[in-house]
Parts: C-alpha cells; structure tokens; sequence
C-alpha cells in the first residue's frame, strides 16, 4: 500500500510534531484507513504528514507498544493482518469492556446526554447517505465514547479505545462491502435503554450491538462464526 495521504486531524498550536504523527495515525487505524497487512515505510510516513522521520519512529514505537503496528525487521512496519481466533478474542473484550463501562454509565445518563446521543445517530444516518465511511466510524465511536466516559472517575475508556484501535482497519473491510447492511435499531436499542433507565435493557442491547457487528465480519471474512 503506498501511502499518499492520511485522514486529517485538529492541529493545536500546543501540538509536538510527535503527538501529532501519533494521533494522525491513530485515527486513520481507528477508522480503518490503514487496512490489515499495509505495509508502511517511516519514509513515506514523514512525507505523507510533512514531518522529519524522527517524530514519526516515536509515534510508531508508540503505536506498536498498543499492537496496533508490527514491527518485523530491517525497518520494515506493517497494520497486522486479522486472524479468526484473534479476532474472536478482541470482541470478546470489546463485549465485556462495553458492557462494563455502560453499567457504570448508567447512574450518570440524564436526557440532555440521550439527545446528544441522538444528534450523533442522525450524523450516521447523513454519513451513511453521503458513503462518507471515515465519519461513520468516528461517530458511531463518538456515540460509545460519549456514553462511557459519563462516569468521573471513568477507567475503561482507554482499553476500549485499544481494542477498537487493533479492530479498526480490519472492520473498515466489512463497511466497504455493499452487501454488509448495519443495523438500524442497534443505536436506538441503546438510547430506548437508557431513556427507561433498564440496566437489564442496556447490557443487553450493548451485546447485541457488539456481537452483530461481528457476526458481519465472520460472514464476510471468516469460515467460522462466533455464537451469539
């Protein structure tokens, strides 16, 4: 894969070059910009961001110490490719982690966060409608995001950033087939929980969303499918 450009991101005048290299790709591995198996040169990195490779080595010891980039000799880096059992694993934790951070949300869901939820759902409708499949991912992760991070004291957001951050380029896969149809009612599933304060409602719908999504990479991509 030859890298010509990356996915922008907000640049504030505090940034490092280094936070910078970081976050940029960050993201384009968290939206699946970078597919499973991309072969990646530090080179055409510094070129692609306009940054000297030094800040970009940093980012990606960074990226690698997340097992988001392989590093496998004589500078050569690459986006893992998905395995079954791999995968099966990440949602497995991607389930418990969610579940866990919604219940501890749960107390701190007032209507004002449920009509924010629902203004993201209608941004994923409109990204849907203009085929913008970078924006669909971010928000779908900005509906999560802003229910998790509810609590003070919340803990479980970086883990489960991690997770979506090895999942991202291979679930992009799964978007970009025209026959992959999301859902509609995984996200009101969710917000109907939370609207009627049903503990029971939530952890159940955060499963469901989960695990369909899964279902529809094992379809698309693996023999073998994860129970429901």
């Amino acid at each position: 894969m030859q890298i010509t450009a990356l996915p922008d991101i907000a640049r504030g005048s505090e940034m490092t070059g280094q936070e910078y290299a970081y976050r940029r790709l960050r993201h384009a591995l968290m939206v699946g910009w970078l597919t499973p198996g991309a072969s990646l040169t530090i080179r055409g990195l510094a070129e692609s961001l306009d940054l000297s490779p030094t800040p970009i080595r940093e980012a990606l010891r960074r990226l690698s110490s997340e097992n988001a980039i392989e590093v496998l000799g004589n500078r050569r880096l690459r986006v893992p490719d998905m395995t079954a059992g791999r995968f099966e694993e990440l949602v497995a934790l991607r389930e418990t982690l969610e579940v866990h951070a919604a219940a501890q949300s749960l107390p701190h869901v007032s209507d004002l966060v449920i009509s924010r939820m629902e203004g993201i759902d209608r941004g994923i409708c409109a990204a849907q409608a203009a085929g913008d499949l970078d924006a669909i991912t971010g928000l779908n992760q900005d509906f999560h995001r802003t229910l998790y991070e509810l609590p003070p004291d919340h803990a479980a957001m970086p883990l489960i950033e991690s997770v979506w951050l090895q999942l991202g380029p291979f679930q992009r896969l799964v978007k970009e087939d025209p026959d992959t149809v999301e859902p509609a009612d995984a996200h009101d599933a969710i917000r109907a929980a939370l609207a009627g304060r049903d503990a029971v409602a939530l952890d159940a719908a955060i499963r469901r969303d989960v695990r369909s999504a899964a279902r529809r990479v094992e379809r698309y991509h693996f023999t073998k499918v994860t129970p429901a």
